[in-house]
């Protein structure tokens, strides 16, 4: 029986410069760095506690997962991170550079305000922050 999603791997270039991006400019706490010979890796872990799959699919066969349905066929397409302020965090991460795929963020899915760092600025992964509303 399945009882947890344990982790979720991102392939890096630069492994320093990821570690300190999760740690230092996302806040997530870092347990550590441990070399897999047997898989010929270098693993870092930043262990988060409550997490969902999100299945996403076209509403009305329109916008973006369409598009990323009709070029990939599916896969995993973004992680997202919990903020209890948003604009604050944004502000932050715009400062040390990152760009964002719109100006502010917008209502999404539970009640929550949403806005997506771009991909390029995270070795290719799309991140999503997320405010549920009455969290201040």
């Amino acid at each position: 029986m399945i009882v947890a999603l344990d982790h979720i791997a991102i392939a890096v270039p630069d492994l320093e410069k990821a570690i300190k991006r999760f740690m230092e400019d996302f806040g997530l706490p870092y347990k550590g760095q441990e070399d897999v010979e047997s898989a010929k890796t270098s693993t870092a872990f930043f262990p988060l506690p409550e997490t969902s799959i999100e299945l996403v699919h076209p509403l009305n066969g329109e916008g973006p997962i369409a598009g990323y349905l009709e070029k990939k066929g599916g896969g995993l397409h973004h992680l997202c991170f919990r903020s209890d302020d948003i604009e604050a965090d944004v502000e932050r991460l715009k400062e040390k550079g990152y760009q964002f795929l719109s100006e502010a963020p917008s209502m999404g899915a539970h009640n929550s305000k949403v806005i997506f760092i771009h991909p390029k600025s995270c070795d290719g992964v799309l991140i999503e922050l997320n405010q549920p509303m009455g969290d201040h």
